[in-house]
């Protein structure tokens, strides 16, 4: 099956400067949004404390329970809506506690003096430690790095260490644009965040990978021509597969995101963003890499 044309030539090397604009204004975007907010709003995982999710029988707000816990001493709780339940809501507090029985009870306790009792369902109960908190997002970054260079050796091995540049600056680019569109729109950083972020790079590295090996291969068929007219021609020729492959993943991510509820909603919406950028930039980035190189080497 092929949607495109194998004859299609369509100049996707002569919009790389276009493209390079839209990538630079979406990456400054996602830090400055960084900047202001602090850095990235990690979750329970990696900030530690204490995570309750509670679910009303009766309509209320963020406001509302914030002032009910009041006299808790619970410093500065984070309350937020959770999923698409109107009436369910995650409370974090930053202090780790080790008797999660009693600080949950204590919770219902005083909810329940503001909205009657049995209307209030304590759902989940969570408790990271700060030093674990620590010791685990260390190790997430740890993981990507190692991912990321254990490509850069495969891809050098493979081709060449040029072929590999291409790919880590387009997968750096891809991270960096998803945790960008976090920061934005204010989504929690976790554990399976981070697996999200390893998926990114795995699904974004296979694209990439299908186009260099076009691009090698061309490179044998039209060594007389210009090393541009072989990238092009080579991500023309491999298009109908991005789109099958691209539009198929996106569907399934697309139903998760909508019908997965809030427990997968995070993850989603990273593989939502994630598979739509791995695809631009197997295109607008690692192959353009490529042709920036061949011109600095021929200068």
């Amino acid at each position: 099956m092929q949607l495109i044309k194998p004859d299609v030539n369509i100049d996707f090397v002569g919009k790389r400067k276009m493209a390079l604009i839209f990538s630079v204004i979406l990456i400054l975007v996602g830090l400055g949004s960084l900047l202001v907010k602090g850095g990235p709003n990690y979750g329970i995982d990696f900030a530690g404390g204490t995570l309750v999710q509670v679910q009303f029988q009766q309509p209320t707000d963020a406001a509302a329970i914030k002032k009910a816990l009041e006299g808790l001493n619970l410093g500065n709780p984070v309350v937020q809506r959770f999923g698409d339940n109107q009436n369910e809501f995650l409370i974090r507090v930053e202090q780790a506690s080790t008797e999660l029985k009693g600080l949950s009870t204590q919770i219902q306790s005083a909810l329940e003096a503001t909205y009657a009792k049995g209307q209030v369902d304590i759902r989940r109960v969570e408790m990271v430690g700060p030093q674990v908190g620590k010791d685990l997002r260390s190790k997430g970054l740890k993981a990507i790095f190692y991912a990321m260079l254990g490509i850069l050796v495969y891809i050098s091995w493979r081709f060449e260490f040029r072929f590999a540049v291409g790919a880590i600056i387009a997968l750096v680019h891809d991270v960096l644009i998803t945790l960008g569109a976090f920061s934005v729109f204010g989504k929690e950083i976790d554990l399976p965040i981070i697996a999200a972020f390893l998926a990114i790079i795995g699904y974004s590295l296979n694209d990439t990978i299908i186009v260099y090996d076009r691009i090698r291969e061309n490179l044998g068929k039209h060594n007389k021509e210009p090393f541009s007219f072989v990238v092009n021609r080579s991500i023309n020729e491999t298009l109908s597969r991005t789109l099958l492959t691209s539009g198929t993943t996106l569907l399934v991510i697309l139903a998760l995101f909508i019908l997965g509820g809030g427990v997968i909603h995070n993850f989603a919406f990273a593989m939502l963003v994630g598979v739509l950028i791995g695809t631009y930039s197997s295109i607008f980035v690692a192959s353009p890499v490529l042709i920036l190189w061949q011109q600095k080497k021929v200068k």
